[in-house]
């Protein structure tokens, strides 16, 4: 089964309801003003099952200049355009806007329909016939088929239809095996389900019980049922109009222009640099200038930043433009957008996202450079430069999601020769070299402070863990043990009084078998300073001359030993509390942690109450 989303576009009362109503037999105007006032104020829904192959969402938009934005939340999603034009009126001002806003936005296929073919003669059709092919030559519609229908006659709808499905084979299909995301037109709450919110489902795939996240918020909902063109269903793909029950949510609580996705997966955004094309009929696009920004379903106060202190973009040129946005988005390169004017509040231009984590620069020449790879470079091409602008390298899911790829398209082209990829980490080369400089520094300035420690702690390090292997591997001067790194050169050597203490705190546990002295009392009695004296136990405890208990004990490893062999004579054997206290001579404060040690050693086992000796 195929599902293309159609959507209308054109001047207000040039019949794009009526046009939908014909061809579906459903009212989209669903609204009591719109019925009341006969006009489309907000986009409608309708869907048409066209042959047993081919399924056909219709999403009916709003064609008077004050609902332009409701337009916008309509069109962002559709797979071809029924572009609409009345034969007795011909081409009107939103006409003109609607026909931007579509090329703009990147539509690539529509068909030209002529309504109220009925209302003219056959030459006053033919006339508009001609205007709207030398409106439409040189864009995405130049060449397109034209149909002239009349919705009321029914005259031209099989016609229409059948151009329909002659485009549809044209139509790439949306790829369902991409992350899912719905931008959402409508919330609302259905007796007997709760929250439900529609789109058209622009990537990936949804199913019942799927958790997904509610974007720009943090909030992470789950999915309780689909419907897909008005059905209940067990999947629902791109290019689908969807419908999704959600569980954990008030309806009052979305918005349109959120977004529905998988948790966790990106970052909205609040900074995009961008391509812009200005339109020839606007004025002249300031810096700090304040537009609103339209992408998906979402419309963003946002103010403009022109690179390199331009003051101004000329009208009909293109150009990389930086949009600060009042509010974060989900939004991601590629992700098409549309910009109009506050006052009068016409569209301007458009263009589409190129970067969504931008960076500061100071020369244009910087960015242009910068944005140009960003924008038409190779996958690989792209991971290289995102990656080398960090010395630290990057995560492949987080670069896959900065470039919109998948993880596994970014694992794929990574040339070894610039990047270096350790695990699900990519780091530049060129970095290594400062990396390796650090790690050797940081480790000799942590044997200065810490002399009597073998090494500093892997988790200490400033280098990204996932790397550390080359590093050691690609130099001569370290060595990694187990959860530390050393100089190669390290040696631990004792003052005469560290030696002395170290005696004093060895002996101290010797001699009192299993019956130990607190540690406290044992470290002030060693002669020197706390803190050595801790990093003399630390030194025992890594040579198992001593070996820590509990949290308040530690015992010499002579000791344990000797209750080892002493436990290893009774094997089989049932020991209670008591008897264990008997045995060795020792009271209940000893007893419980030496048992609960003996079960972590294997050399025991619980049972109930007692053990048995193993």
């Amino acid at each position: 089964m195929r599902n293309l989303v159609a959507g209308t576009a054109g001047h207000i009362d040039h019949g794009k309801t009526s046009l939908v109503r014909a061809l579906t037999g459903i009212e989209t105007d669903r609204l009591a003003e719109e019925k009341r006032r006969g006009i489309t104020i907000d986009i409608g829904f309708a869907h048409l099952q066209m042959t047993p192959q081919l399924r056909v969402g219709f999403i009916d938009v709003p064609g008077h200049e004050r609902f332009i934005k409701n337009m916008l939340a309509g069109v962002g999603g559709i797979d071809l355009v029924l572009f609409v034009v009345a034969a007795d009126e011909s081409i009107k001002p939103q006409t003109r806007e609607h026909f931007e806003i579509c090329r703009l936005l990147g539509i690539r296929h529509g068909i030209v329909v002529i309504t109220k073919a009925d209302l003219v003669d056959p030459e006053i059709l033919e006339l508009v016939k001609l205007e709207m092919e030398e409106f439409t030559a040189h864009s995405f519609l130049a060449g397109a088929r034209t149909v002239a229908v009349s919705s009321r006659t029914g005259a031209g709808i099989p016609e229409l239809k059948t151009a329909i499905l002659n485009l549809s084979v044209e139509i790439r299909p949306r790829a369902s095996d991409g992350v899912p995301r719905l931008p959402i037109d409508r919330s609302f709450s259905a007796k007997g389900f709760g929250t439900i919110v529609t789109g058209t489902l622009v990537s990936g795939s949804l199913q019942p019980e799927a958790e997904v996240q509610l974007y720009p918020t943090d909030r992470v909902l789950r999915v309780r049922g689909l419907q897909v063109f008005g059905k209940a269903a067990s999947t629902a793909n791109a290019g689908q109009r969807t419908a999704v029950n959600l569980s954990g949510i008030e309806p009052t609580e979305i918005h349109r222009g959120m977004v529905l996705s998988s948790p966790g997966r990106f970052t909205p955004v609040s900074i995009v640099d961008c391509s812009l094309e200005l339109l020839a009929s606007a004025k002249p696009l300031k810096h700090r200038a304040p537009v609103h920004f339209h992408a998906g379903t979402a419309e963003i106060e946002a103010e403009v930043r022109l690179f390199n202190r331009q003051a101004s973009v000329r009208p009909g040129s293109r150009n990389w433009v930086r949009f600060v946005l009042r509010e974060p988005a989900l939004l991601l390169p590629g992700d098409r957008f549309i910009i109009r004017m506050f006052s009068p509040v016409t569209t301007i231009g458009g263009g589409h996202v190129v970067d969504i984590d931008a960076a500061s620069y100071r020369k244009l020449g910087a960015a242009s450079e910068r944005l140009q790879v960003l924008d038409s470079g190779t996958a690989a091409e792209r991971v290289v430069l995102l990656v080398g602008e960090s010395r630290t390298g990057a995560s492949v899911k987080a670069v896959a999601s900065r470039l919109a790829l998948s993880e596994e398209a970014v694992r794929g082209p990574v040339p070894g020769i610039q990047l270096l990829r350790a695990e699900d980490w990519l780091i530049a080369r060129t970095h290594l070299a400062e990396h390796r400089a650090q790690l050797i520094e940081q480790v000799s300035r942590f044997h200065q402070s810490h002399p009597l420690l073998p090494g500093i702690p892997k988790a200490s390090l400033l280098s990204p863990m996932a790397v550390l292997p080359e590093l050691l591997r690609s130099t001569g001067e370290l060595i990694g043990e187990q959860d530390i790194v050393r100089l190669r050169s390290h040696k631990l050597v004792l003052r005469e009084d560290e030696t002395a203490a170290r005696g004093v705190i060895e002996n101290a546990f010797a001699s009192a078998g299993l019956t130990v002295p607190p540690l406290a009392e044992v470290l002030a009695q060693s002669g020197i300073e706390d803190k050595r004296a801790k990093s003399i136990l630390q030194l025992l405890l890594r040579e198992r001359r001593l070996v820590k208990v509990s949290n308040e004990l530690v015992f010499h490893v002579e000791a344990l030993e000797g209750l080892h062999r002493e436990l290893a004579q009774r094997k089989g054997t049932r020991i209670s509390v008591g008897e264990f206290k008997d045995l060795t001579g020792i009271s209940r404060k000893y007893a419980i942690p030496l048992l609960e040690y003996a079960d972590r050693e294997k050399w025991t086992r619980r049972d109930g109450d007692a053990r048995i000796v193993n």
